[in-house]
């Protein structure tokens, strides 16, 4: 017993268990799991734990066995209620497009397998539990009062009914975090039980009964788990007189935590959580002062923590957010927030929490538009995550560390500018098109897809970003259809594009709309030209006469890269394709972007056959209504290598000493 407690006095034991169970746990995340479910199973009887929304369509956790979620417009029933179901059980995907949100890994983090698609669905029964009538009754209540996004946010931490653009906007000035709940949350119920006279275990006992509520009703939100965890514990030892540091209780808990789900590893609540706390916490005799100061040194210390954080899962850092804390975080935790519970209580003060809310979203849509001291980072190796918390420990040792911090940043902003690549994406955007070429620091951008901006932010503009790239020196629309340039303006928004392409022929509407934005940012924006430089390389466009439709109209685009040739068709059909062959040598292609998603209008055999290409890539999405890709044109490409974003999600042509990588990311 002397061994072990000589063991647990050791100053940096809890740091080492800690950084042990985190290496264990990424093992973890690789690991199969093995479900108590299967593919086969297709009749449950499950219970409604939690009720969200998005896009139209509730997002409905229940619980058997195990957790399962499912997408039901218009769900008749409520938390609580027990169900039979008919329906089928799929894995949750894995990302398409590199670097950007895992859905299927962050699902795992909350313990959910399987999604499933329900075909029959009907109550059988009620849940007996309190826990889930009051949880009942909370969401009946908020679903009552209207623009109730805040309430939701504030009370059970479901920021779904949030807009996706507010959300961008939030994460855009670095303050996400102030729509999670945790700490103060779970420090306005301890005020509370406080007032009560309570002592000894009968005080543990409730506080711990009600905390645990909370975290029950709020579905186990991280911010939660971590403070209403570390409380409950600090009591227990603190009332058999056990000394802990408040850093190794929190270190303690995380390590519970990611012993019971590896997955939290890899989710990004509990990396801030855990590191913003456990610095304070560690921190804590130097932040002194006023309650602004205070709020200034623990700005600048979450801050700097989360840097690597951001920097690994945003791509980003917006420099102004320190600034942007101490001028809205004591709003929303002095006014918002007391506010939002007020408001659940007494639902005819609502008119003021949406008058407040409405300044403090127009405030933040200004907040984020401010990109001058916004830089972007190429998306980080483990290595160089380490070595950033290397120097941040150094910082908080000493402050003449400063420069080592803004001399690494400076170096990773930049580091695009050292490294020499070549680099061809052709990006997995569902029924469209939209390729991203890097060529050492040139970045040229061939369509853009329909929208894909969901709650996680926008595909496109994430992967781009996790190249470190915050310029875009061409921006080429193969032509002026939705599924090919949806995104445009939002790319224009996001980056600093040099110019603009257009095809050959009329302008389309969208095209149009996009060409008002170019005029007002002054973007440079051009038509039917021939070709255009890429550092020592040219890209052709291939005309070849002027058609009456929009498809046949689209730039047809050839290059050299790396001592491979690449070919983009566009949607160009088959007569474009004869023209092409009659007008153009440009045979023996090694990637053959081919036309039209594979529709039986293009990619004929003759065409094929002289273009010989030894690798055809076609962008269509899974379970098209088009029937795309046609078997007539898998078969006119049988003799090359094909690769489909429905089937092998985006692919990635990686080019160095010329010898060819293939990379694709299937779900």
């Amino acid at each position: 017993m002397q061994a072990l407690r000589r063991v647990l006095q050791f100053k940096y034991f809890f740091f080492i268990l800690f950084i042990f169970i985190i290496l264990i746990s990424y093992y973890r995340t690789n690991v199969k799991y093995q479900s108590v479910y299967s593919e086969e199973d297709n009749s449950f009887k499950l219970t409604v734990v939690d009720i969200k929304y998005k896009d139209g369509n509730d997002i409905v956790t229940f619980r058997g066995k195990e957790k399962i979620i499912g997408y039901i417009k218009d769900f008749p029933y409520n938390v609580g209620d027990i169900v039979y179901i008919k329906g089928d059980l799929i894995k949750p995907k894995n990302n398409t497009i590199p670097n950007i949100f895992n859905y299927s890994k962050y699902l795992q983090s909350r313990g959910i397998n399987w999604q499933i698609n329900v075909n029959y669905i009907k109550k059988i029964g009620c849940s007996k539990s309190l826990f889930y009538a009051l949880k009942k009754v909370i969401n009946n209540r908020i679903r009552n009062i209207n623009n109730n996004e805040y309430i939701y946010a504030f009370i059970l931490g479901d920021t779904s009914y949030i807009s996706n653009d507010l959300k961008e906007d939030y994460q855009k000035i670095g303050l996400s975090y102030i729509l999670t709940i945790g700490s103060l949350q779970i420090m306005l119920i301890i005020k509370v039980l406080n007032k009560i006279r309570l002592s000894g275990k009968k005080k543990i006992v409730i506080h711990t009964l009600i905390i645990a509520l909370y975290i029950f009703l709020t579905s186990g939100i991280i911010g939660i788990l971590r403070s209403g965890l570390c409380y409950i514990l600090k009591s227990i030892l603190d009332y058999h007189k056990i000394k802990f540091r408040y850093h190794n209780i929190i270190l303690i808990v995380g390590s519970i935590l990611l012993i019971i789900n590896p997955f939290y590893i890899i989710d990004i609540g509990y990396l801030y959580s855990f590191s913003i706390s456990l610095a304070i916490s560690l921190l804590r005799k130097k932040i002194k002062g006023s309650y602004f100061k205070k709020l200034y040194l623990i700005s600048i210390i979450a801050f700097i923590v989360s840097l690597p954080i951001n920097i690994y899962s945003n791509y980003e850092i917006n420099y102004l957010t320190p600034l942007f804390s101490i001028l809205l975080v004591p709003f929303f935790h002095f006014i918002i927030l007391p506010l939002s519970i007020i408001v659940f209580f007494f639902p005819f003060l609502n008119f003021i929490l949406e008058f407040l809310t409405s300044f403090v979203e127009f405030l933040i849509n200004i907040f984020s538009q401010l990109s001058i001291l916004t830089f972007v980072y190429r998306k980080p190796s483990m290595i160089i995550i380490i070595v950033y918390y290397v120097i941040i420990i150094m910082f908080f040792l000493n402050k003449k560390y400063i420069f080592i911090i803004a001399t690494f940043l400076f170096i990773h902003s930049n580091v695009n500018k050292i490294i020499n690549e070549n680099l061809i994406t052709f990006l997995d955007v569902s029924q469209g098109d939209s390729t991203v070429i890097k060529n050492n620091n040139h970045v040229m951008v061939i369509d853009t897809g329909g929208s894909t901006l969901h709650e996680y932010g926008n595909d496109i503009i994430k992967y781009i970003k996790s190249l470190g790239i915050n310029k875009i020196n061409e921006l080429i629309i193969s032509h002026g259809e939705y599924d090919h340039m949806g995104e445009a303006i939002n790319l224009v928004n996001n980056f600093k594009v040099e110019k603009v392409i257009f095809n050959c022929g009329s302008f389309s509407n969208l095209e149009k709309e996009l060409m008002e934005i170019l005029d007002k940012n002054k973007i440079k924006y051009y038509s039917c030209i021939k070709e255009l430089n890429i550092n020592e390389n040219k890209v052709y466009f291939l005309h070849t006469q002027d058609y009456n439709n929009e498809n046949d109209n689209s730039n047809v685009i050839y290059t050299e890269l790396g001592g491979y040739k690449f070919m983009f068709m566009g949607d160009a059909g088959a007569a474009t394709e004869k023209e092409i062959l009659k007008k153009y040598n440009r045979f023996n292609i090694d990637v053959l972007k081919v036309g039209h998603h594979g529709s039986k209008t293009s990619t004929g055999i003759e065409f094929i056959n002289k273009v010989n290409p030894k690798y055809s890539i076609i962008s269509v999405g899974k379970n098209n209504r088009y029937g795309h890709p046609n078997k007539e044109v898998l078969k006119n490409l049988s003799d090359s290598k094909i690769y489909r974003t429905d089937q092998d999600g985006s692919i990635t042509f990686k080019i160095k000493n010329n010898k060819l990588k293939i990379e694709t990311s299937s779900s």
